[in-house]
């Protein structure tokens, strides 16, 4: 085991990074991923939800195709409305499998 903190300090540093924003990076990561309780989630999370970048995920947003809701100042989008594009896009994508079948 004495050659992890080893390994962690040659990617730190391949990052350009210390090891402790490394780890608190990595932290942070476990964390989002096992917390599936928000009902609203930032434009950010539902991007990291869906594994698209978060430019992507704005322009969904923009262009109404994932529903959002203004709470006071900030943009939050239903936690539900990831499920619910997905669907769309799976029956999207189906319809067009068939048709070129």
């Amino acid at each position: 085991m004495s050659e992890t903190p080893l390994e962690l300090s040659r990617v730190a540093h391949a990052l350009g990074t210390t090891e402790h924003v490394l780890l608190r990076l990595i932290a942070d990561q476990d964390g989002l991923a096992a917390d599936n309780t928000l009902v609203a989630l930032t434009v950010e999370e539902a991007a990291r939800r869906l594994s698209i970048g978060r430019t992507t995920m704005y322009s969904l947003v923009a262009s109404g195709d994932v529903p959002s809701v203004t709470i006071g100042r900030l943009r939050r989008v239903p936690a539900q409305a990831l499920d619910e594009y997905l669907a769309a896009r799976v029956r999207t994508v189906g319809a067009a499998v068939v048709l070129a079948a």
